[in-house]
C-alpha cells in the first residue's frame, strides 16, 4: 500500500514507517519537525515538511490510508495550555479527515492512548470501559477517536485507534529524544550515564509489591508492530479501537532495578512523595488486539531498557 505516515520524524513515527517499509509499503512522511527529528534516515521514505493540515497538499487518489501520529502530547501542557490540543490535535485532525475525504483515502490507523480512560481503578483497562480523560491531552484524542466512528458510519472509512500508555526502546538509531524528556526509562539512563544525579521515586506508599506506582510498557516495536497490523486488518465503514498493553505493567522500582543491572551502573534514587493525581496501578489489556490483530508483545522490560541504553551510547 501507499501511506502517509504523520509525525514520521517523531520517535515512535520514525519506528512505526521503518516497519512499514520493511512490510513492503510505500511510505511518505508529513512531519512539521516542531518536536520531530530532520535527521533521519529511513531508507525509501518519501519527506514533506509541514502541518497536518496540509495534509491536502500531499494526499492524492495514489494513497491508500494514513497513519497518524502526529500529535501534542505533553499532559502537563495541555493542563495550561488545553487550546493548543484543540487547535494541534483536533482541529488539524479535522482537515486531515477533511483532505483524506477529498482525495479519496479509504482507511485511517490513529494513535490514540490509553488516556481517554483517566484513572479507572481496575486492574487491567479494557476497551469496554466508558472513556472519562483528566486532562485536554486525553480529551483530545478522545475526540478524534469519536471523529473517526463518525467518518466510518457517514462516509464508509476503514479506521482503527490504537491505545497504549507508556512506549519504551529502541530500534538502532530511532531512540527518544523528546526536549524536555518527561519518560521515566530515558531520564533514569540519563542518570546511569552520569548526565544527571538522581531519579525521582514519586510515591513509595502506594498499595503495590513494592510501594511505587505500575504503569504499562510496550517496547517500540512492538506498539510498531501493532500498527502494521492494523493497517492490514482495517475494514471500510467500521472503527475498530484496541489498547495495548501486557496485562501485567513494571514497578518504578523493578524499571530502576532493570537499568542498574543492565548498565552495571549505580542509580542513586531519592523518594520523593506522591504527585497529585497518579494513581497506582495503569495497566491495559492487550486480549482484543490478540484476538482480532493476532498483536501480542514480545519483547519485556529488560529489552526495553538494553535497546533504548546501547542507543544512547551509540547514537548520542
Amino acid at each position: 500500500m501507499k501511506l502517509l505516515v504523520t509525525g514520521g520524524a517523531g520517535y515512535i513515527g520514525a519506528v512505526v514507517a521503518q516497519q512499514l517499509l520493511n512490510d513492503g509499503h510505500s511510505v511518505e512522511i508529513l512531519d512539521n519537525l516542531t518536536t520531530g527529528h530532520g535527521d533521519l534516515e529511513l531508507t525509501g521514505a518519501v519527506w514533506h515538511e509541514g502541518d497536518i493540515s496540509d495534509a491536502g497538499e500531499v494526499l492524492d487518489s495514489t494513497f491508500d490510508g494514513v497513519v497518524h501520529l502526529a500529535a501534542k502530547s505533553l499532559v502537563g501542557e495541555s493542563v495550561e495550555h488545553p487550546e493548543r490540543y484543540w487547535h494541534g490535535n483536533i482541529v488539524a485532525s479535522l482537515r486531515l479527515l477533511d483532505a483524506m475525504r477529498a482525495a479519496g483515502v479509504p482507511r485511517m490507523v490513529f494513535s490514540s492512548t490509553a488516556a481517554v480512560y483517566g484513572e479507572p481503578g481496575v486492574d487491567k483497562i479494557t476497551e469496554d470501559l466508558p472513556p472519562r480523560p483528566t486532562n485536554p491531552y486525553g480529551a483530545s484524542k478522545l475526540a478524534i477517536d469519536h471523529m473517526l466512528t463518525a467518518e466510518a458510519h457517514a462516509h464508509g472509512l476503514a479506521a482503527v485507534s490504537l491505545r497504549y500508555f507508556n512506549v519504551a526502546g529502541a530500534s538502532g538509531a530511532l531512540r527518544e529524544r523528546h526536549d524536555p524528556e518527561t519518560h521515566l526509562i530515558p531520564n533514569i539512563l540519563r542518570v546511569a550515564l552520569g548526565e544527571s544525579t538522581e531519579v525521582k521515586i514519586f510515591g513509595t506508599d502506594y498499595p503495590t509489591r513494592d510501594g511505587t506506582a505500575i504503569r504499562d510498557y510496550i517496547h517500540v516495536v512492538d506498539l510498531a508492530d501493532a500498527h502494521v497490523r492494523a493497517v492490514r486488518t482495517a475494514t471500510a465503514g467500521k472503527h475498530a479501537v484496541y489498547n495495548l498493553g501486557t496485562g501485567t505493567g513494571t514497578s518504578v522500582r523493578e524499571i530502576i532495578d532493570a537499568v542498574r543491572e543492565i548498565t552495571g551502573r549505580e542509580v542513586p534514587a531519592a523518594e520523593s512523595p506522591r504527585r497529585a493525581g497518579d494513581p497506582a496501578v495503569l495497566v491495559a489489556s492487550g486480549d482484543r488486539a490478540a484476538e482480532e490483530l493476532g498483536w501480542r508483545p514480545q519483547r519485556d522490560i529488560r529489552e526495553m531498557v538494553a535497546d533504548a541504553w546501547n542507543a544512547l551510547q551509540q547514537f548520542s
